[in-house]
């Protein structure tokens, strides 16, 4: 893959307060409330507190000296360097206190959302450029057809909204995952995103992969942090998945009343990665809804939040939308909807012969030696009583059985078409009515 050098992406670390472009009060109140709520109170662990460079930090502490709402104790701290200590005075907790009243975020300073937009272009998946063999590569664990690849490359490269639809069981949500692994690359997350004055949280442990991070070593004679803005965690490309339970609420802030803080939407927390919406069609609300939520975001590449007292604003849209659905797409969308998804992709099952192929890579993996009797039995027998209709899914769940079996009647593992016959059975209900 190409993959970008993360240092071309770095967000830049500021080099002042007047750089960080946030209002002189927020700042100041959210380093009262860090020292206050985490006891710190050497410079050094304030700045790795609030993710600021020292001499940044330093520039606010003196501030708030200025103010007379932190004064320095007159100790020196022999494990920090022989570092002065500071506290906060009694009018800093009083103030603290105010301003946890107020708001409960501490600790990381937030991005101004204009500072972290320039920053979405800086890192943005449309400037991905993904080969055939990379696809191909990060695909190897599926058979698929040729033909399919020469959709799905130009769709992933393009990073435009893709839907798939086919068919259940024959691997969208594999797919979805193949072309996850294929971007490979890493981008910074904000820790939390500021906007008129409110804190939205953005980098979430579930949804993002945090990279190892260099740790300096204090003897070293030169350090590595400072290269990059450490209100950013470097992180694999998110992907968030959605299914049956995804709803429209779940594409707006989330105002936590508490804390009086906002967590981002799951949107925002996938830009510059993945949002796959699994299962289209099995949601409370209806496709077509779901979809003319999107329809803004993916035509504009931006999209429009709204604060609890109303007020909407833009945030950067920059996520590779893939839509899977076992409907067909003419069931579930009207025309205008269909022409805004970029991309429609149907995924069939597998002829014979890349079920056979399926079939034997399964075996090899779970350890179980193929027999060309059952295999023959079951071409012949058993697949013309369903018009010889494959899916990718059916090879796992038949050896699986069958594993099963062998291991509940104490056998090696083997096939054979009595086996078979029993694996057979649990792949489908028979239609009948149920006298109750």
């Amino acid at each position: 893959m190409n993959i970008q050098n993360t240092s071309v992406l770095a967000p830049p670390a500021p080099r002042s307060l007047e750089e960080m472009r946030l209002p002189m009060v927020m700042m100041r109140d959210i380093l009262l409330k860090t020292v206050f709520r985490k006891n710190v109170e050497v410079v050094t662990e304030i700045a790795r507190s609030i993710c600021l460079p020292v001499p940044v930090t330093q520039e606010l502490v003196d501030l708030a000296r200025g103010q007379k709402l932190i004064e320095a104790t007159g100790t020196l701290h022999a494990n920090s360097g022989g570092e002065m200590g500071y506290q906060l005075t009694e009018s800093g907790k009083a103030r603290a206190l105010d301003a946890l009243g107020q708001s409960e975020y501490y600790g990381a300073m937030p991005v101004p959302l204009a500072v972290y937009s320039e920053q979405v272009k800086r890192q943005s998946i449309k400037n991905v450029q993904i080969t055939r063999d990379q696809l191909t590569g990060a695909m190897g664990h599926l058979i698929l057809p040729n033909e399919l690849l020469d959709h799905l490359g130009p769709a992933v490269g393009a990073g435009r909204s893709i839907l798939m639809y086919g068919p259940p069981g024959n691997g969208k949500s594999s797919i979805s995952n193949g072309i996850r692994d294929a971007l490979g690359d890493k981008i910074y997350v904000p820790r939390a995103i500021e906007y008129a004055g409110q804190v939205i949280t953005v980098y979430d442990p579930i949804v993002h992969s945090a990279a190892e991070e260099q740790v300096d070593d204090p003897t070293a004679l030169r350090r590595s942090s400072g290269r990059y803005d450490t209100r950013y965690v470097l992180c694999e490309r998110p992907t968030v998945i959605t299914g049956g339970e995804l709803s429209l609420s779940m594409l707006d802030l989330v105002y936590n009343p508490t804390a009086r803080t906002y967590q981002a939407p799951l949107q925002l927390k996938s830009t510059g990665g993945i949002f796959i919406v699994d299962d289209l069609g099995r949601q409370e609300e209806p496709p077509q809804a779901l979809v003319n939520r999107w329809i803004v975001p993916l035509e504009e590449h931006k999209d429009i939040l709204a604060l609890q007292s109303g007020e909407k604003f833009e945030v950067p849209f920059d996520t590779l939308v893939i839509f899977s659905t076992n409907f067909h797409p003419n069931e579930i969308f009207d025309k205008a909807a269909l022409r805004r998804i970029f991309f429609k992709i149907k995924i069939d099952g597998p002829c014979q012969e890349d079920f056979l192929k399926i079939f034997a890579m399964v075996a090899r993996k779970r350890k179980m030696p193929i027999d060309e009797e059952t295999l023959i039995y079951l071409l012949r027998e058993k697949y013309p009583t369903i018009d010889n209709v494959y899916a990718n899914y059916q090879p796992i769940f038949l050896i699986d059985q069958m594993i099963a079996i062998c291991e509940f009647e104490g056998i090696p593992y083997q096939m054979s078409p009595a086996l078979l016959d029993r694996a057979w059975a649990n792949m489908f209900v028979r239609e009948e009515e149920i006298v109750h």
